[in-house]
């Protein structure tokens, strides 16, 4: 069969009617739930108004349909800063102004995201520096002498996300950056890096032990328990009796393993591997497209230099960040100091080493003068602007979700549903609505953790259940707060890791939704029947995952395919999409 390929343009007239129709639902909408004048920083009368939903709908729809992320985004921005201001179309321009001024600029000038900024520039420069000088493609000769196939530049990619554990930034970062050029050698699509890159992310990082999400996590938790009147558990303590029920990460960690290892793809994913085939020609570092790829052999990757000159920066990334989280840190035991340590400036700290040991080696190996070394700077920067700006207009539209009350006005509608043995999977599925429509999963966790908890908590003891039961709910809700966020994160164009993984991977970011979401879907609707399975059927977990690890594995193998194994003509029949 022959598809059709995408157009080249979307019909300006069709994003026209579509902003339109949001403008005035807005404005109707504006009109029901206002009762005068509102300023910015009240925001209560919007928390049980449906209109809440729709920047984040609006921008959603913009980037599925447009493909243009940064306009998608800013669209919304608008339109919610039109739904927090007073009625009437006389302030439709006046929010044009507002989107930028009080929203785009205040996430730019946050302390924490001008980090990420700062940190994400230095570590693309350090990318730059140790891609110009060699170092880069050493590391790839070094690794290609083991890695020959596919399958195990597939695994070997998904390993080394798990062994970055403590922190999903650094991870996305430094596995996108460094695995790149060896999967584009081993004609590996960068919407497939994307996804590895993407998935082996926050799931590690949920369930490890220490790392830079456990302190906010206990955080939230123990946040919870001060509404929760007679519990004593210590919120460390539930966040690891949590953990067996964290199905959504342990399931896609699994899952990223087995399609690794199985070399089989399905759904828009194997259509953008049959178009990496049907189009072999190689592809520059200064585009972005997702079924061509880079030809080690172009000039900019010609220079080969000894492994160690890459190898040594990164090395000294991942040390540099694990002292500073251990000297920004106070307490007493290893999970104290990590918990309370600040991990923004240990990033930054460990960025500012890296990039200064790769430009120092660079130098005493007389591998690149000092033009070259900071033109590899400059370009390694420069690949992250447009990631960065995308970032930025998530924050900002994430602020408007939190003005408008989007996450409040979705647990109100779906609180009157939560039955006792069915709360884990309704937070669960509520948990990835929020952190869709908000693309936060940081944000959802705080929001619904002291919501829901209490929540179960009191359901629990108002319908008489024995403690052992009711315990155990508080530790599934707990779960599903932190799966269902990560769950939603995955699924959400306009989450800041979806944002970095593609930015770092160097994919179209909306062709990593698209290529990402069906297997996220797979995988959180099994992780929905692992839910019911543990709680209203009462199975026992030791149970369920094996169960669930089979149903994975087969619909691996009953729809995935290796393009590979199929006819040059049933490879060649996927036209190549309109440039």
């Amino acid at each position: 069969m022959v598809r059709k390929p995408l157009p080249k343009y979307i019909p300006p007239w069709s994003l026209a009617v579509l902003f339109c129709l949001a403008l005035t639902a807005a404005w109707i909408g504006s009109l029901l739930t206002h009762s005068g004048g509102i300023s910015a920083s009240t925001t209560t009368i919007h928390a049980s108004s449906w209109t809440s939903i729709l920047p984040p709908l609006l921008a959603i729809a913009f980037a599925l349909i447009s493909r243009q992320v940064m306009l998608a985004l800013f669209l919304g921005v608008w339109l919610g800063a039109f739904l927090v201001g007073p009625p009437g179309w006389g302030r439709l321009m006046f929010s044009f102004f507002r989107a930028l001024s009080e929203y785009v600029v205040p996430a730019v000038a946050e302390r924490d995201h001008a980090s990420i900024i700062i940190f994400s520039l230095l570590i693309g420069g350090m990318i730059g520096v140790i891609t110009e000088n060699g170092g880069m493609n050493g590391v790839v000769e070094r690794i290609s002498r083991y890695i020959k196939t596919r399958r195990g530049g597939q695994l070997a990619t998904s390993c080394f996300g798990l062994l970055i554990f403590f922190d999903d930034y650094s991870n996305t970062m430094i596995v996108g950056n460094a695995m790149r050029a060896l999967t584009d050698k081993l004609r590996i699509s960068r919407a497939k890096l994307a996804y590895l890159v993407d998935s082996t992310a926050a799931p590690v990082a949920t369930v490890a032990l220490v790392s830079t999400w456990i302190g906010a996590m206990v955080a939230y938790i123990a946040e919870a328990e001060t509404f929760m009147e007679n519990y004593a558990e210590s919120a460390y303590l539930v966040f690891v009796n949590s953990l067996p029920y964290n199905f959504y990460a342990f399931f896609t960690l699994f899952f990223v393993l087995a399609i690794a290892a199985s070399d089989k793809d399905f759904g828009p994913m194997l259509t953008a591997r049959r178009r990496l085939l049907a189009n072999p020609e190689p592809l520059g570092p200064d585009k972005y497209d997702f079924y061509k790829i880079s030809d080690p052999t172009q000039p900019f990757l010609v220079r080969t230099a000894h492994w160690s000159n890459a190898a040594v920066p990164i090395s000294i990334l991942i040390a540099a960040t694990l002292v500073g989280l251990w000297v920004t840190g106070d307490g007493e035991s290893v999970q104290d100091i990590i918990g309370s340590a600040d991990s923004y400036a240990a990033l930054l700290w460990a960025s500012l080493i890296a990039i200064f040991v790769a430009g120092l080696l660079t130098h005493f190996n007389r591998l690149l003068t000092a033009e070259q070394t900071m033109r590899g700077i400059r370009s390694g920067m420069h690949l992250m602007f447009d990631g960065l700006l995308i970032l930025v207009l998530a924050w900002s539209i994430s602020t408007v979700t939190k003005e408008l009350g989007t996450a409040n006005y979705l647990v109100q509608v779906l609180h009157d549903i939560l039955n006792p043995y069915w709360t884990p999977m309704v937070i669960f599925i509520l948990a990835a609505l929020i952190s869709f429509a908000t693309g936060s999963s940081w944000g959802t966790m705080g929001i619904l953790m002291p919501l829901v908890v209490p929540l179960v908590w009191n359901t629990g003891l108002a319908n008489h259940l024995p403690p052992e039961a009711t315990h155990s709910l508080i530790f599934g809700s707990v779960s599903s707060v932190l799966a269902g966020s990560v769950w939603g994160d995955h699924c959400s164009p306009i989450s800041d890791t979806t944002i970095l993984s593609s930015s770092a991977s160097h994919c179209n970011h909306i062709e990593h939704v698209r290529t990402q979401l069906p297997y996220a879907v797979v995988v959180g609707v099994v992780s929905i029947m692992a839910l019911i399975a543990a709680f209203v059927w009462e199975i026992p977990v030791w149970i369920i995952y094996p169960i669930g690890f089979l149903i994975l594995f087969g619909v691996i193998y009953r729809f995935g395919r290796s393009p590979e194994t199929e006819t040059v003509a049933e490879t060649h029949d996927i036209s190549r999409p309109a440039e």
